[in-house]
């Protein structure tokens, strides 16, 4: 299976399916000399594992870390990095009823289409579960950008069609509620639109916000590596992902140029004195989300993605068998009424990981930096 494999110089390739004998991926390129032990990315799966509410799937699973490769004495040693996550919790019985059944909404029936032959025990690798390795990789990515000043942050905008109010804005909120909210008062009608759509056997979609703080300007290539394409990509290839956007994203294209273009300013930089320091570029709005002409301007970098609702519904639904014969079919089993909760620091992990990635990329883009970095390591 080709496409299993995400980053140019910072490499992950994940394995594993949803009822197999566990889920992993193998980080690749990463520097040596990195502080990292599994307890980083315990805290990360930590916040996709399942089981954690009501909204979430009641299989349960620790989804513990192993670090197989990669580090000694606490520190990454320039090789690949290998993290297993064992499963523990399948009932692959609760899918054969469904093994010649197409599920609406999902990968059955194009997967069977391409291969001839499909996983049915929750969907193989097309099952949301495959994420683990994402969020593992996605981890090692933080740890890398943190050592750097940069930080990655998503949080859930919207449930159906209940937004945060960016006035009400609580970071540390977002970690204390179900939905994942940075807004009290949004979480709790999100959370009884949640509870009236599961009373109708129905599911919810949603939109997560990213934002990357940090990344310095000079970040991503002019044309098909663009910074903002390889963002979209990566969250894109993420499941139930039907739309990304960065910044004002279809918004901009309602406004005018006028509005839609971010002003330029030179401002001092802290510890300058007289105006005698060095002044530094700034933007007096932020509408291109930090992104432009696919390279990063050094401002807060903004994306977006939508989320489906979760296809796996009790309700009556037409599908068809492998056999071509209409049926109707009534899902049962564990599953999550609304994906974006545990889809967040899925977001969250990909976003940091093709920013770390695009960052080794951009360190060989001037001659006067790799003569510095060369000369100093003489020295």
């Amino acid at each position: 299976m080709a496409g299993s494999e995400w980053g140019t110089l910072l490499t992950m390739t994940t394995w594993g399916e949803s009822h197999g004998k566990g889920l992993g991926v193998v980080v690749d390129g990463c520097p040596a000399g990195l502080e990292l032990c599994e307890e980083d990315i315990q805290r990360y799966l930590d916040r996709r594992k399942p089981g954690q509410s009501k909204f979430t799937t009641q299989r349960q699973e620790g989804d513990r870390v192993e670090i197989l490769s990669g580090v000694f004495e606490g520190r990454t040693e320039g090789t690949p990095v290998s993290l297993l996550v064992r499963n523990t919790d399948q009932r692959s019985r609760d899918y054969s009823r469904i093994m010649d059944v197409y599920r609406p909404g999902h990968a059955d029936y194009t997967f069977d289409e391409k291969y001839g032959f499909r996983d049915y025990r929750g969907g193989g690798r097309s099952s949301g579960r495959e994420t683990v390795g994402r969020v593992a990789a996605g981890a090692v990515a933080v740890k890398l950008l943190k050592s750097l000043g940069i930080t990655v942050t998503a949080y859930t905008r919207s449930i159906g069609g209940i937004e945060i109010d960016y006035d009400r804005f609580d970071a540390d909120e977002a970690g204390r509620n179900r939905v994942c909210m940075p807004d009290r008062e949004a979480a709790l009608k999100a959370e009884a639109y949640l509870e009236e759509a599961m009373s109708r056997k129905d599911s919810v979609g949603g939109v997560v916000e990213c934002v990357i703080d940090g990344l310095p300007a000079g970040i991503g290539e002019p044309v098909f590596e663009k910074l903002d394409a390889r963002l979209a990509h990566a969250v894109m290839s993420i499941g139930a992902v039907k739309g990304v956007e960065i910044g004002d994203g279809f918004q901009a294209a309602q406004h005018f140029g006028s509005e839609n273009n971010d002003g330029f300013r030179a401002a001092e930089c802290a510890g300058s004195e007289n105006g005698s320091g060095f002044r530094r570029i700034v933007k007096t709005s932020n509408h291109a989300g930090g992104i432009l002409g696919g390279i990063s301007d050094g401002s807060r970098i903004v994306l977006r993605a939508a989320f489906k609702p979760t296809p796996s519904i009790a309700q009556p639904q037409q599908t068809v068998n492998r056999q071509g014969e209409n049926v109707d079919l009534v899902i049962s089993g564990r599953h999550d009424p609304i994906i974006v909760p545990r889809a967040v620091v899925v977001v969250e992990a990909m976003a940091a990981f093709t920013a770390a990635d695009m960052l080794l990329l951009s360190m060989s883009s001037r001659l006067d930096r790799i003569k510095i970095f060369f000369t100093e390591t003489a020295d």
